[in-house]
């Protein structure tokens, strides 16, 4: 029985550890070569690729900071040499942060410097795959991109000024590039997970927090990575093949539109 991926190209950029890796592995156990994105951190990645080859397909550990857009052109071409060509991007890097609401900077005490170090780990990050990736798939008249953005974007339940703001932009990002690029068969689409638990970035939400957010969400948790891989597989596969420009919140019904 085939499966879903089958004999594609994914690369999923930030993926040594948390949800980047969830989704890596997802995409294997669906039967992608998986192209495993990091910046630091080599031994979880190669981890990363021992549970993606465990599913029988090939992966690959490659570095990159994704906001050096020379890097990026360097990693996409080995990617090209290697297996071809890329069907799937999946944008999940991010700039490190801390969700913690009791040492968060309020708007008065953030400094630009703090946006723009967001917006380099979302917006730049993005800008340089999707260039970087966009020959390949105009070429052959297909592909799918995948943005991880954030329900903070339509609900700032806490103020996170510089990440949310960043996240918006991505948002807007994607929607103009899947306007530009539909008559070219490549679909843009986001996904913006809650509060997503076993991560790094979540770890400093305190306890009281994370239950009010329970308490309020109708499935009556928090997201687990494992939650956010369908979604992703779905806009890019062709079960979401007349769908782009579009963002699925998967944060439990907390926010619904």
């Amino acid at each position: 029985m085939s499966r879903l991926f089958e004999q594609q190209t994914v690369l999923v950029t930030g993926a040594s550890r948390g949800l980047g890796a969830a989704i890596a592995e997802a995409f294997a156990r669906e039967g992608a070569m998986v192209v495993v994105n990091y910046r630091e951190r080599a031994e979880a990645a190669q981890a990363v690729v021992a549970r993606c080859e465990a599913h029988g397909v090939p992966a690959w550990a490659l570095q990159a900071d994704v906001r050096d857009a020379a890097a990026v052109q360097a990693l996409v071409a080995q990617v090209h040499e290697l297996t071809g060509g890329i069907d799937v991007l999946v944008n999940n890097a991010f700039a490190p942060y801390r969700f913690d609401p009791d040492s968060r900077a309020r708007f008065w005490d953030t400094p630009w410097s703090a946006y723009q170090g967001q917006f380099d780990g979302a917006v730049q990050a993005a800008f340089h795959t999707c260039q970087a990736v966009l020959p390949g798939m105009r070429q052959r008249q297909r592909g799918a991109i995948v943005n991880l953005v954030s329900d903070l974007v339509h609900q700032p339940s806490v103020a996170y000024h510089d990440y949310a703001t960043a996240k918006s932009a991505l948002e807007g990002f994607s929607r103009n590039l899947a306007s530009e690029l539909g008559s070219l068969g490549i679909r843009v689409n986001c996904v913006a997970p809650g509060l997503v638990t076993a991560t790094e970035a979540g770890q400093g939400t305190r306890e009281a927090v994370r239950e009010a957010l329970i308490a309020r969400t109708p499935l009556g948790r928090l997201a687990t990575p494992e939650d956010v891989t369908g979604p992703v597989l779905f806009l890019a596969s062709d079960w979401s093949r007349f769908m782009t420009g579009q963002t699925l919140l998967v944060d439990g019904g907390l926010l619904m539109r």
